[in-house]
């Protein structure tokens, strides 16, 4: 089944990707939930037009999201988080605590866009996060995670 997503699905595809899924998938959880439309012919055309239309726009937000990811690789981040013995962590840091720290440093992303590499962190150390600014555009970054004194 060929459908066109209207939003963005992880693992499959962004908003405006014309994708193929198994029949069962499209017609009981995509489309119902409003994440994707029959590729029709006729979709596919405004599609097309529309994509052909937002080219110019598309340009600008890519370069903004350059610049963002400019600002990053210049940011030094050490979180600061309670340890115990053997620098394991009391708690966790995930990417809505990287998110809040980024926002602390003057980087506004949202949460869903991070990602740590591992999951979530449960030692002291240094770690890596791929942070997607735009579709084109995802950001390696490291950060520390030290303890609190």
């Amino acid at each position: 089944m060929e459908l066109i997503l209207k939003k963005d699905v992880d693992n499959l595809g962004f908003a405006d990707d014309v994708v193929t899924v198994k029949n069962g998938y499209g017609r009981n959880f995509l489309i119902p939930q409003g994440y994707a439309i029959l590729a029709t012919d006729s979709a596919k055309k405004v599609l097309a037009e529309n994509l052909r239309q937002r080219a110019h726009k598309e340009a600008q937000a890519v370069n903004d999201a350059k610049e963002e990811a400019s600002k990053l690789d210049a940011l030094e981040l050490k979180i600061p988080a309670k340890a115990g013995a053997a620098d394991k962590l009391f708690g966790s840091i995930s990417n809505a605590d990287l998110a809040d720290a980024l926002a602390g440093k003057g980087v506004e992303i949202d949460k869903k866009f991070i990602s740590i590499l591992g999951g979530n962190i449960k030692r002291l150390g240094q770690y890596q996060a791929k942070i997607r600014f735009h579709r084109e555009v995802i950001s390696n970054f490291s950060f520390d995670v030290i303890a609190e004194a």
